[in-house]
């Protein structure tokens, strides 16, 4: 059997019926009360500790639900950036189609404008080649009214003094290029027409 002061300090539910019956009433009541305060202590203790347990679920419950609206907003915004990405997917592939659309279009329109400039090349070509034409037969036409116009000159002198031809004296014709319409002084037909009655 142990000492006084261990059987004391001793709860009641750990000690044998040895030590109780050793024990006198005022040590029974003193070891009910001191076991009942510390109870309600441990009682009183506990329920803090579960208050601040609470607290803390509840704080913890408030967390959950802010991050539940955090991830449902970020759900949202995800959506949105796929369908944002998708139709920005949809239009660069358009884009795209558009772009090769218009490169076939380039090189058609440049195609056709190679043979379009090949045709007026080759009209100005032939442009080129009448217009040295038309140069050259206005010289030869020049040379011709001159020889013509020497000739009517000099029948002119070798005819009579009365005669009707003096009228139209051929040194004052106009020797033009030809190009007029109603026909220069100096043109083939007016000195075909003065000097025809010698012919």
């Amino acid at each position: 059997m142990g000492s006084d002061s261990e059987i004391f300090n001793r709860e009641l539910s750990k000690m044998s019926d040895e030590d109780l019956l050793a024990c006198t009433k005022e040590d029974l009541v003193m070891r009910l009360r001191k076991e009942e305060s510390d109870k309600i202590a441990a009682l009183i203790q506990r329920g803090r500790l579960i208050k601040e347990v609470n607290k803390q679920l509840q704080e913890h419950l408030l967390e959950i639900r802010e991050l539940k609206l955090v991830n449902q907003r970020l759900q949202e915004e995800n959506q949105e950036l796929r369908d944002l990405c998708c139709f920005l997917d949809d239009d660069r592939l358009k884009v795209k189609k558009l772009s090769r659309e218009w490169q076939l279009f380039g090189h058609h329109a440049a195609k056709v404008m190679r043979e379009d400039l090949g045709g007026y090349i080759k009209k100005l070509s032939e442009l080129e080649r009448l217009q040295e034409g038309l140069v050259k037969e206005n010289l030869d036409l020049k040379e011709l009214c001159l020889v013509l116009e020497e000739e009517c000159v000099s029948r002119t002198d070798s005819s009579p003094a009365g005669s009707s031809e003096l009228n139209l004296p051929c040194m004052a014709r106009d020797l033009g290029d030809g190009s007029s319409s109603t026909g220069s002084v100096g043109s083939p037909d007016q000195l075909h027409l003065v000097c025809s009655p010698d012919d």
